[in-house]
């Protein structure tokens, strides 16, 4: 736990994470974050008995946190990548963005999901630590896929109704050196809340952590319903906290990638009224190494079949996939969206 009161401490806090990434793990693609040989979600074939074939079509693709929108909808993919490509995907949960990005840096990762301020972050070598004259110049975009909403969510009992509420309060800002914990912090300092403990953990955690009391607030980014939030309000009474007004003016004035969102009625148990908040935007990267026909491929697979998907349906589409990009896109992707 630290107590963080300036921005270059939070910045500091999420390079090292970034850093770490981005040094990473020099092991062979496939092996990834799941350790070598471990079977992941994405297949069940070790490292070890693949064949050299098998390498050519099988590609590594890092998601986030199993209580997020990222795994299950990375796991949507897989299965319209694999049904209509020759291509087998493997699946991985992941500390998310910033993670992801040195996991595509490094090769592990062959495709991944991150959010497009990371993202941009990355190509430019700004914004945080990790990045900061570290420009990773093999990022490459593919297509945006949806909003991902920043909700601030805690127990009824605990008294907290507005962000102002949050000082002295001790907080789950998301894994270490994910974007969420990047957005909360930006947030926190924007709207003025400098004394706070921060906790780091996934989503699933800090769910975890409000049910026994151990946090009073957790950030949580990505598009709604988070299953995370969706379990603990299905055994808890929920508050989620407006981020709103002057807040969210403040939060958008020093933050240019956010945007207005709001949470709909009902998409909590027990959340009966809409609320306000922001939102950055869910993107699929590569890397400059992938050849152009495997990116074309696994691009067309996804946005052809949109309507073999569940998750975001409402949002992802071809029409809308550059909206939001704020890198380079990779010419495979590009010459699908082109076409």
């Amino acid at each position: 736990m630290t107590n963080n009161s300036t921005r270059r401490r939070f910045l500091k806090t999420a390079g090292v994470a970034g850093v770490a990434a981005l040094a990473g793990c020099g092991g062979g693609g496939d092996g990834g974050d799941g350790g070598d040989g471990e079977t992941t979600e994405g297949g069940d074939m070790t490292e070890g008995e693949m064949t050299e074939g098998d390498t050519e079509t099988r590609l590594s693709w890092h998601a986030g946190g199993t209580g997020g929108t990222y795994f299950p909808l990375s796991n949507e993919f897989k299965t319209v990548v694999e049904d209509n490509t020759d291509f087998t995907l493997n699946v991985q949960s992941t500390g998310a963005s910033v993670e992801n990005v040195g996991s595509l840096a490094s090769g592990d990762a062959d495709f991944a999901l991150i959010q497009n301020d990371i993202a941009s972050f990355a190509k430019n070598g700004t914004g945080i630590d990790a990045f900061q004259d570290n420009a990773v110049e093999n990022l490459q975009g593919v297509a945006t896929l949806y909003p991902e909403t920043i909700t601030v969510v805690t127990l009824a009992d605990t008294g907290i109704t507005q962000l102002s509420d949050l000082e002295g309060a001790t907080i789950n800002t998301g894994d270490l050196g994910s974007g969420t914990q990047v957005n909360a912090n930006q947030i926190l300092e924007s709207v003025g809340i400098s004394d706070y403990t921060e906790q780091n953990a996934s989503f699933s955690q800090a769910a975890d952590q409000l049910r026994n009391g151990d946090i009073d607030a957790a950030f949580v980014v990505g598009g709604w319903p988070v299953g995370a939030i969706e379990d603990l309000a299905n055994t808890n009474d929920l508050v989620i906290v407006p981020i709103s007004g002057d807040n969210r003016a403040a939060a958008k004035e020093d933050a240019s990638w956010f945007a207005d969102d709001t949470i709909p009625a009902d998409t909590y148990t027990g959340v009966d009224e809409a609320v306000e908040t922001i939102a950055v935007q869910a993107m699929i990267a590569t890397n400059a190494e992938q050849p152009e026909g495997t990116v074309e491929s696994v691009t067309a697979a996804i946005f052809d079949n949109v309507d073999d998907l569940s998750i975001k349906t409402d949002f992802i589409s071809a029409d809308s996939a550059q909206d939001g990009m704020s890198i380079e896109l990779h010419p495979g992707a590009a010459a699908y969206f082109d076409a």
